[in-house]
């Protein structure tokens, strides 16, 4: 690799402790910003980077994503965890409510294959 074309990637990674307390928090944010590009999410700030993770290095590096800290992540993981749960419950509660009828797909399918078996007569 040429040294003019180095990218952000091929560098050592300094960040500023007082936002991020530790290098693992950096390559966690890191990861879950890449998914989140790689996934179809919009960047937010302008990039020359073609990989979705030098993205999201620069993102990080910059501030431009938000990486929480201490209580601050303990709650957000908690709401997160709550509203995955609380999604789940709704389809469970949906399933529930509109049960798949085997019979009636059955009887539906039955009719659909026996009007078809009459057009193909006729046609014949």
């Amino acid at each position: 690799m040429r040294k003019d074309k180095m990218d952000v990637i091929s560098l050592p990674v300094e960040f500023d402790r007082s936002e991020i307390d530790s290098r693992y928090r950096f390559v966690v944010a890191v990861i879950k910003r890449a998914k989140e590009l790689h996934q179809g999410a919009v960047p937010e700030m302008p990039t020359r980077a073609r990989k979705v993770t030098t993205a999201a290095i620069e993102e990080v590096l910059c501030g431009a994503v938000r990486v929480l800290t201490g209580e601050a992540a303990l709650e957000a993981e908690k709401a997160a965890g709550k509203l995955t749960y609380e999604n789940m419950m709704d389809e469970a509660k949906q399933k529930v409510s509109f049960p798949d009828k085997p019979t009636d797909l059955r009887k539906d399918l039955e009719d659909f294959l026996l009007r078809k078996t009459v057009l193909l007569d006729e046609e014949q």
